[in-house]
């Protein structure tokens, strides 16, 4: 198998092993924040809408899911995107798992699937290089990306949350992507609920947003279940939309319309769960993206119209099953 379609042994775990020991949310908000890639002004906006909900009097917790690295190729953005994010809750992605701890083959680290074209792996396998190249300058931030765990499991609302990068299999796990619901993965979805007995998954790394919300047979009993893929927090998500898309969590209603939303029953009331927008500066960012991928590079080949334009799904396209 080729460099950044493989899966080295370090990304798995056992999807049985991830709800234990889950951590009490103190917070009356948490944004998970998935696929920054590098993006300095997206960073700026989260900052500040977590801001507008402290000002409303709420607490809020900032949970970065991985691969908030990726355009940062230059010593000033690698230094403040990591440097600021460290000072929130943070995990790995593969990003920040090949940045800290290379691993032999695994190329960029996103086991692209097969029908993702491998002009696009390639392309990613030498930003990923690129990156290194910038990472080993930054021995420090390298070393504290190396100490963050992969996974995490919360207890919020009186629900089991396990917020993942991935899949419940694999740090670069592909189980959870848009497509995986197009196709119909509804046996894992099942499978894995019952493994972890967990009430929802907060997911990234696949580009593209989901929010499921079905029943799960756990004991012979149907038990509402939901799944929530961010897309990415640093791109564009939906049609001739750049704007980046976060999850939010609270008891609390949200300051910004989400995109698309649903409402988790919980112990504690009812959680909402939305897709909300990250309505970042989308001129500044792309300015500073051709200054460091111009034209013809690989960043930009694979990424620009989709900074400058967003990809071809529609809000309702996010929601699984279909209404």
């Amino acid at each position: 198998m080729t460099d950044g379609r493989s899966c080295p042994l370090a990304y798995r775990y056992a999807p049985e092993t991830l709800e234990r020991d889950p951590v009490p949310v103190e917070a009356d908000v948490v944004y998970v924040v998935g696929g920054l890639y590098g993006n300095l002004d997206a960073l700026d906006a989260i900052e500040t809408m977590a801001e507008r909900e402290v000002a409303a009097g709420r607490r809020v917790q900032l949970i970065f899911n991985g691969d908030f690295n990726w355009f940062n190729a230059s010593d000033d953005l690698f230094e403040a995107v990591n440097r600021r994010v460290l000072a929130h809750t943070a995990q790995l992605g593969n990003v920040e798992y090949e940045l800290a701890n290379p691993s032999p083959g695994a190329g960029c680290g996103c086991a692209y699937p097969d029908f993702v074209d491998q002009g696009v792996v390639d392309r990613s396998n030498r930003i990923m290089e690129r990156l290194k190249t910038v990472a080993a300058r930054h021995p420090t931030l390298t070393r504290a990306l190396a100490d963050l765990p992969r996974y995490r499991c919360l207890f919020f609302g009186g629900l089991k949350i396990l917020v993942l990068h991935g899949d419940p299999e694999s740090l670069a796990g592909w189980g959870l992507a848009h497509e995986a619901f197009a196709a119909g993965n509804r046996t894992e979805l099942d499978r894995w609920f019952q493994a972890t007995g967990v009430d929802g998954i907060v997911c990234t790394h696949t580009c593209l947003p989901v929010l499921w919300q079905g029943q799960v047979h756990d004991q012979g009993q149907p038990r509402p279940r939901w799944v929530s893929n961010n897309g990415s927090a640093g791109m564009g998500n939906l049609k001739d939309d750049p704007r980046g898309l976060v999850v939010r969590l609270s008891p609390l209603p949200p300051l910004d319309e989400a995109v698309v939303a649903m409402t988790c029953e919980a112990p504690g009331g009812p959680l909402h769960l939305g897709l909300v927008p990250v309505a970042f500066d989308s001129g500044r960012w792309l300015s500073r993206f051709d200054r460091l991928w111009p034209a013809g590079s690989d960043a930009a080949v694979s990424y620009r119209a989709r900074l400058a334009c967003g990809t071809r799904l529609s809000a309702n396209d996010v929601r699984f099953p279909a209404t």
